[in-house]
């Protein structure tokens, strides 16, 4: 079992840090750094790849924020709407941010005037890179315990105030390292022949997996002890389920597509 520990701020002087910000930050510039690395190999445009970065960090923050507002406390933001700018006070939707991110994707891209087939090799560049920082990002979910879940007496628990549970913080940022090692493998082997498949495959896996898993979260935590509610739930199933439910079927829905075509 996993002691409880909760670190939540970093204090440099006056100015207030939070650490689950700190963590997504070291996993964007990993992700960046490694991308940067794999395009200059690959002899792709590494401007290409640093400005595609911007609009993804845009796109994520805007997506997340706004999907945490819409479907985890309206009722606390129509109470407070100041609220709504100070991000800096926490409450960011994971599903918002890839929503947000794919759009991101989609607007710079169409800008650029990219072609789909010119995109598929930054496509894979990214379809690895985007895992290695969603982990490292999620260590920082575990660390303030934000997503806690139910109660288990797994080796995987933590040892909350209110007994053992479940960390979808911890057990999100494991599945991501296993996409990441999955798809490096793939990425080595299929980069050139099949252009695309990491990034289709990461996400395919993430979004069908990521689906059970919110079946972990806890559904009653005591507020004297823990300082998070249990998520929202809409007809049993949580924001993030139904997300990832139905971008499953639009990606698998795409991948048969794409399939058809390239039988004709």
């Amino acid at each position: 079992m996993i002691p409880f520990f909760s670190w939540q701020t970093v204090n440099i002087g006056p100015v207030e840090l939070q650490v689950w910000g700190i963590f997504v930050s070291l996993g964007f510039l990993a992700s960046l750094i490694l991308g940067l690395y794999l395009v200059k190999k690959r002899n792709l445009n590494k401007e290409f790849l640093t400005d595609l970065f911007i609009w993804l960090l845009l796109g994520g923050i805007i997506g997340a924020r706004f999907f945490h507002i819409v479907f985890y406390e309206p009722d606390f933001y129509i109470q407070y709407p100041v609220e709504i700018l100070k991000f800096w006070h926490g409450g960011a939707s994971s599903l918002g941010g890839l929503i947000g991110t794919l759009a991101g994707l989609l607007i710079y891209v169409r800008i650029k005037k990219v072609n789909f087939k010119e995109f598929l090799p930054y496509g894979d560049v990214l379809g690895l890179v985007f895992w290695l920082g969603w982990g490292i990002g999620r260590i920082g979910c575990f660390i303030i315990h934000d997503h806690p879940g139910m109660l288990t007496d797994s080796w995987l628990a933590v040892n909350f105030p209110s007994g053992a549970r479940f960390d979808l913080g911890l057990l999100e940022s494991v599945l991501s390292f296993i996409i990441f090692i999955i798809v490096f493998v793939f990425y080595k082997k299929y980069k050139e022949i099949r252009p695309g498949l990491s990034l289709f495959m990461g996400f395919w896996i993430y979004f069908a997996v990521r689906f059970f898993m919110d079946f972990l979260r806890a559904y009653d935590i005591p507020h004297e002890e823990i300082f998070y509610s249990a998520d929202s739930r809409y007809l049993h199933l949580t924001p993030a389920q139904w997300g990832m439910g139905a971008l499953f079927l639009v990606l698998t829905f795409f991948l048969v597509c794409v399939k058809l075509s390239q039988k004709k």
